[in-house]
């Protein structure tokens, strides 16, 4: 645990070691990074705003450094920009304060039962380059402009590429929470193949898509 607020990590030690969990704290960034650099952890539970070194700026070292442990960033900044910047550097879950215990702890059994696996800051599959965080695409060193919808489902796609993914699965991911309905995939789909080609987004009859390499 990663967070500058001594009370909150006092509290939230003792809960989380009556729930069975053993307890590494750390009250600043680059502590935090040295830790989580050094041992094996099940998961990281990280403050943003934090002394010598921004929780932004440990989850991207981490990162870089190949260490995928699973990361909860736990903070006040409840912006849903700040959500999704927490999401694109490479952390893997997000909660805001204040919070429920019973959360954080449901949360962290989730992300500790996830096997661990790279999630490299940009995705690259064939000759398609995109980069969450930049919200850029390039195609064989080409930029490509899509639309925040487009470079969503490509960004999907590309983080699921080592198999095929359904509409539905792609509809309420993607399009999470606005009703819409399946066949807006394959229209999506259509605008990608037109600015990526026909082949970068393959069809597999009867199952849903791919991103080919």
């Amino acid at each position: 645990m990663v967070d500058d607020e001594r009370g909150l990590v006092r509290a939230l030690h003792r809960g989380l070691s009556a729930e069975g969990f053993a307890v590494d704290v750390a009250f600043d960034g680059e502590t935090g990074l040295q830790l989580a650099t050094d041992h094996e952890y099940d998961a990281i539970v990280l403050d943003i705003m934090l002394p010598r070194r921004h929780g932004y700026d440990v989850v991207t070292a981490l990162r870089e450094r190949e260490v995928w442990t699973p990361v909860l960033m736990l903070s006040a900044k409840d912006g849903e920009y700040d959500v999704a910047d927490g999401l694109d550097v490479g952390a893997d879950d997000y909660l805001t304060k204040p919070f429920s215990f019973v959360v954080l702890v449901a949360r962290l059994r989730a992300l500790v039962r996830r096997p661990s696996q790279a999630r490299p800051a940009v995705l690259e599959v064939g000759d398609v380059q995109l980069d969450p965080s930049a919200r850029t695409v390039t195609q064989a060193g080409r930029p490509v402009a899509l639309t925040v919808r487009e470079l969503a489902l490509l960004e999907y796609l590309m983080r699921h590429a080592d198999r095929v993914v359904g509409k539905v699965e792609l509809r309420d991911h993607v399009w999470e929470g606005t009703g819409e309905d399946v066949n807006v995939v394959e229209v999506y789909v259509g605008y990608l193949r037109r600015k990526l080609g026909r082949q970068t987004v393959a069809t597999v009859r009867g199952a849903g898509y791919r991103v080919a390499g």
